[in-house]
């Protein structure tokens, strides 16, 4: 798209406008009040090293619903355009990243001089600003009692969908639609719903149990049609379920051992080692099994765009190079966390992410 552009309409097009401004405001503060008001099932988050536990009211689900039901109704009375993202775009990127730069920096400010003891908000300062500021210094920090992380996380899953939605009411409108664009859109749209279908599970998570807390590819498709044969069609969809499988059932076998460690795995009694670490299931074929369902995910979400460009592929390849570098970090956290136990668990479990490969 930005080859097509004039150069010279760039730079004004990337200067947040109050409407983009507007726009952001709106959806973050729906969120905040949507999240604290609407009804939803309270899970205890892990315990933490204090011995304490947060609560997390898992509603995203209604709150995603009742978001798309009121701008429907708005875009049907003319008061917002179903294309402002679409046609908005790059504002409500830089508006967004103006955004971010400023919470966190916030968040570094807030952090840097609390004096809680909590694991939750418990500072932790390297003395390096620049990595202080990019990993964060609380592991759950707060504000107005909404827990920051969930809620961007949160935020983040909802902006996915509706800027989606955006794209998709522009291809119709430019009578632009294709076969790409509708399997991109519906993987999306399946893996979105399931993440918010399963929230709950987002809470014994590497992201929020460990973290602290410190658009592209629909508008490849906007400009560029790209048509698919029927084995590249069934290829892309057997990307997306083998991947899919792999993702939620390890994420959901992780949630459940935590709750009870005796629970059955594909009908047999778990292995655990140490009475701590399970290697059954998807966690017995390797030791970040839900990392290679993710990036099964990323790369069927980039297959409609064809193999024309690299371009498109830049999601999946991010997120290759952030998962293996998290799971290097996870390593290191759990060997000095279990010892002996983690050694062990090595020699069961002996691959990290692909059996065979890696």
């Amino acid at each position: 798209m930005l080859l097509d552009m004039d150069l010279g309409v760039l730079p004004p097009s990337l200067i947040p406008s109050s409407q983009s401004v507007y726009v952001l405001v709106f959806y973050f503060v729906y969120l905040a009040v949507a999240g604290e008001i609407l009804p939803g099932k309270v899970i205890r988050g892990v315990l933490l090293s204090d011995g304490s536990q947060l609560r997390y009211r898992c509603n995203g689900l209604l709150a995603l619903t009742l978001l798309v039901a009121i701008l429907g109704i708005c875009a049907k009375l003319g008061i917002v355009s179903p294309l402002v993202v679409a046609d908005r775009g790059l504002e409500l990127l830089s508006a967004t990243f103006i955004f971010c730069v400023l919470v966190t920096l916030a968040l570094y400010v807030t952090g840097r001089n609390s004096s809680y003891k909590s694991s939750s908000l418990k500072p932790h300062v390297s003395g390096n600003l620049v990595h202080d500021w990019w990993f964060g210094i609380q592991l759950n920090p707060q504000f107005m009692s909404i827990d920051l992380k969930f809620f961007f996380v949160r935020a983040g899953m909802m902006g996915w969908l509706l800027i989606n939605l955006s794209i998709l009411a522009k291809s119709v409108q430019d009578g632009s639609l294709s076969q790409s664009m509708i399997l991109y859109q519906i993987f999306c749209a399946l893996y979105i719903l399931d993440y918010f279908v399963h929230e709950e599970y987002m809470t014994s998570t590497w992201d929020i149990i460990a973290e602290r807390l410190g658009f592209m590819l629909g508008w490849w498709l906007l400009h560029n049609k790209v048509e698919l044969t029927v084995p590249a069609i069934v290829a892309n969809c057997l990307v997306f379920v083998i991947g899919y499988m792999v993702f939620r059932g390890a994420n959901k076998q992780k949630h459940i051992f935590k709750k009870n460690p005796k629970t059955p795995i594909w009908g047999k009694p778990p292995v655990v080692v140490g009475g701590k670490l399970l290697a059954s299931g998807y966690w017995g074929i390797a030791r970040h099994c839900n990392y290679l369902g993710d990036l099964m995910l990323a790369l069927s979400f980039s297959l409609p765009c064809g193999i024309s460009s690299p371009v498109p592929y830049f999601y999946p390849i991010y997120l290759l190079i952030l998962l293996i570098w998290r799971e290097r970090r996870d390593e290191v956290r759990c060997a000095e966390k279990y010892k002996e136990i983690w050694a062990e668990y090595l020699r069961l479990v002996p691959w990290r992410i692909l059996p065979y490969v890696y």
